[in-house]
């Protein structure tokens, strides 16, 4: 199990509907997207982030280990905005306005981030994609992606379990060795994803499947009193964006 599902399923917040989390969540995302990046941006990263460390009760160092990888990708997309190619003096050269740019760019994509993050760990896969049938996605593709989540963990299952197999054969020892451990790790975690859905395949028809995997999902409500607090607190951040921005705007007298 990836770390940030087993801390979706040992969340505070494990036993509400997923829709309170998915308005809360999202609802950060978008106001992260659609406010000024300064100080709407900003104020949304801090909110999320009381909102993973207080109440959700997701802890600091897992929340960073998850949050590092897009928190990357952030800061690269932000780092091209500081240059431009084919400037009339030279082929690159810093960007007029670059830094302003990029700054908003990271501020937004990391605070939008963080919203999702708060849905991913607080509400696991396995609550969320049975719901979606409801919701109006289509049952076969609803199906086929609770059994690509499930042959994922399959999958990196058995990849750790060859690596350890070739770490005790001392595969590991040279950079040639490495190599052909690389090399035997891709191709046995290739034929053993073929067999176990080959394997998948034969059970399922073996139990009259009839194109719908039927599923228990835990009972859970909606909590109105949930959702209008979420929708307070967008109203709240919104406004004190749009204030903190008139003043920072005001000139000094």
């Amino acid at each position: 199990m990836l770390p940030i599902d087993a801390a979706a399923h040992s969340s505070r917040w494990r036993h509400r509907h997923p829709v309170d989390k998915a308005v809360l969540g999202l609802g950060l995302t978008v106001l992260a997207i659609s406010l000024p990046p300064w100080p709407g941006a900003a104020l949304i990263l801090v909110t999320a982030l009381v909102i993973l460390l207080g109440p959700a009760g997701v802890p600091g160092r897992r929340l960073w280990r998850a949050y590092r990888v897009p928190l990357g990708f952030c800061v690269t997309g932000a780092l091209t905005l500081l240059v431009q190619v084919g400037a009339p003096d030279r082929f690159v050269a810093l960007a007029d306005g670059g830094p302003a740019r990029a700054g908003e760019l990271l501020l937004r994509t990391s605070a939008a981030s963080l919203g999702v993050l708060l849905l991913a760990f607080t509400t696991p896969m396995s609550d969320l994609l049975p719901r979606l049938v409801r919701a109006g996605v289509p049952a076969p593709v609803v199906d086929v992606a609770l059994v690509t989540y499930r042959m994922s963990f399959l999958l990196l299952d058995s990849v750790r379990r060859i690596r350890e197999a070739q770490a005790a054969r001392l595969g590991h020892t040279t950079r040639a060795a490495e190599w052909r451990s690389l090399a035997g790790l891709g191709a046995t975690a290739f034929v053993r994803a073929f067999d176990r859905a080959a394997r998948l395949q034969d059970g399922l028809a073996g139990r009259g499947y009839d194109g719908t995997l039927r599923v228990l999902v835990p009972e859970a409500r909606v909590s109105v009193r949930f959702t209008a607090a979420s929708a307070v607190l967008f109203a709240a951040l919104a406004a004190l964006t749009f204030v903190l921005q008139s003043v920072l705007e005001r000139p000094l007298s």
